[in-house]
């Protein structure tokens, strides 16, 4: 079981990295969509960042891993709702929500 909580943790992390650096150009157009200003998307960006951070840091940290997932798991909520409200199709709700889905399964597994 612990060597699915850290594949989640990994996956989870490197996802959101991926997004938010290699493909921002649609991390631009979401947030326009949205509605949501410049400077909240950097705030947003960069909390995800520094918690990607802290679940590949809480491998070998384990006290970080439990409030770095629910935070996380916390913008991927969000993320689910701006996507309700602008009536995206299921396939751009996906990735937030296997997102939320895994890190609700590391928040559980370290509660």
């Amino acid at each position: 079981m612990e060597y699915f909580v850290k594949v989640a943790q990994v996956a989870v992390a490197v996802s959101v990295v991926f997004v938010w650096t290699f493909r921002f150009h649609n991390v631009i157009k979401e947030f326009k969509e949205f509605g949501i200003s410049d400077l909240t998307r950097s705030f947003v960006g960069a909390s995800k960042i520094a918690l990607s951070t802290l679940l590949i840091v809480g491998i070998w940290h384990h006290s970080l891993v439990l409030i770095s997932s629910i935070v996380m798991g916390f913008l991927m909520i969000s993320a689910q709702y701006f996507h309700f409200s602008v009536k995206n199709p299921f396939n751009k709700k996906l990735p937030s929500l296997i997102l939320l889905i895994l890190c609700g399964f590391i928040a559980y597994s370290n509660l």
